[in-house]
């Protein structure tokens, strides 16, 4: 018999992407096995979350959305970005984790929850209130510790650097008062890095599984998708416009591309605050015939544009994740990507190429290349096609596989609580 479970994420939600897609995949998938599970998130994502789990509605249990949330919300969004993950957004998930951890102790009251699954945040320092309940405890899948290239150190302010050194540095108080991570009874961690960046004390036991999954029957193989006959090899970017995701390298590295390749296009799907500076120097580059900004696309969207794609390229250069990476190889796309971070991780030798980010020019080059090398070979891009297909489904990419993974820690942190309980001690 499966354990009763509380999930508990700061959002869950397809729209908002990223860790944000964690609360929803793992209810989703649990609830499919006929899991006894209940999920705590925030209200904000209610009409979402109600519309995707119509025959679950008495298992969701939201936090309103109250007028101190949306102040510290307001006061943040006229901070940069990472000093408002270092201040107010800290004071906001403290805040809402209160509010998440009532409805918690009441579930576990009158529903005999038996396990808590905090799934998100994944930021591996960021702190948790989600102790003191008298279950056990399973946090993750945490990812973080991320860092820009050097050669690309720049990207990160002098300012966004301090403050993330002081946040780190902030968060082993935080964690030391807020002892959720160093109290629970299993930590999940995507890769050594992460585990390295875990706080100070932490007495639980660490599994590692990676912390994107990608839903098969979403991002389904692209065998069944009629073939083009345009003659062309199209290149396909999926992802926020912002600087960090390195779309301005790619753009150089393309204009390189379609001076000697008359067959390649590429398009970009996505929107972001960098959406006019890159437009700008499309038409800079002379690429507004070969470079198509489509803009924001849903799931399916994408998943269709994927499908029409040949390769997908994402250049960016702070990915911890990199869960487009997996929809990709999904539906038989090779992935060129920066050797990086999480997209290092996932794309091997056999499902594309991985560019290192040494240098400004270097990076370009080697995007250029890579790119070259797929538009002329039809049969290294079938190759990788094949490859890709079968290492999304293998090493816990697979949420089916990762649900695997998730219930036999359920099981083996259950078990070492009955194992230490005093009638298993014969006390």
């Amino acid at each position: 018999m499966p354990p009763r479970v509380c999930i508990v994420g700061q959002n869950a939600s397809l729209k908002f992407g990223g860790e944000a897609s964690l609360p929803w995949w793992c209810f989703k998938y649990l609830r499919a096995r006929g899991v006894d599970a209940h999920l705590v998130v925030h209200g904000r994502t209610r009409s979402e979350v109600q519309a995707g789990f119509p025959d679950d509605l008495d298992r969701l249990h939201f936090i309103p959305e109250t007028r101190i949330d949306r102040l510290l919300w307001r006061m943040g969004s006229f901070l940069p970005g990472r000093l408002d993950a270092q201040t107010l957004m800290i004071l906001r998930h403290i805040y809402n984790q209160r509010l998440q951890k009532r409805i918690v102790r009441r579930l576990i009251a009158e529903k005999n929850i038996q396990i808590v699954h905090e799934i998100s945040p994944v930021s591996p320092k960021q702190v948790s209130l989600m102790y003191g309940l008298g279950v056990p405890v399973v946090i993750g899948p945490l990812a973080g510790g991320m860092t820009y290239p050097p050669a690309f150190a720049n990207l990160e302010t002098f300012g966004a650097g301090a403050m993330e050194g002081l946040g780190r540095a902030m968060s082993h108080a935080f964690n030391f008062f807020m002892p959720g991570k160093r109290k629970a009874a299993g930590l999940i961690v995507a890769n050594e890095q992460t585990r390295a960046a875990l706080p100070h004390g932490t007495t639980g036991k660490i599994y590692t599984i990676p912390d994107v999954g990608v839903d098969l029957s979403v991002w389904k193989d692209s065998a069944d998708t009629p073939a083009r006959d345009d003659g062309l090899v199209r290149f396909c970017y999926l992802g926020r416009l912002v600087d960090w995701k390195g779309v301005e390298f790619l753009l150089r590295a393309f204009a390189l591309v379609a001076e000697a390749e008359p067959t390649a296009r590429l398009d970009i799907l996505g929107d972001g605050d960098q959406r006019k500076f890159l437009e700008d120097l499309q038409r800079e580059l002379n690429l507004t015939e070969r470079v198509t900004f489509v803009g924001w696309v849903s799931g399916a969207e994408g998943a269709k544009r994927l499908r029409e794609a040949d390769a997908l390229v994402l250049p960016s250069l702070h990915e911890v994740g990199g869960i487009v990476i997996l929809e990709a190889m999904a539906v038989g796309l090779p992935v060129i990507a920066a050797n990086w971070g999480g997209p290092g991780v996932h794309v091997s030798d056999e499902t594309g190429i991985r560019v290192n980010p040494d240098s400004r020019e270097g990076f370009v080059k080697g995007l250029a290349e890579a790119m070259l090398k797929l538009v002329r070979s039809p049969e290294l891009r079938g190759e990788m096609s094949r490859a890709a297909k079968l290492r999304v489904r293998t090493n816990f990419y697979d949420w089916n596989q990762k649900i695997d993974r998730i219930s036999e820690i359920y099981d083996d942190v259950l078990g070492d609580r009955r194992a230490s309980s005093p009638a298993a001690r014969g006390d």
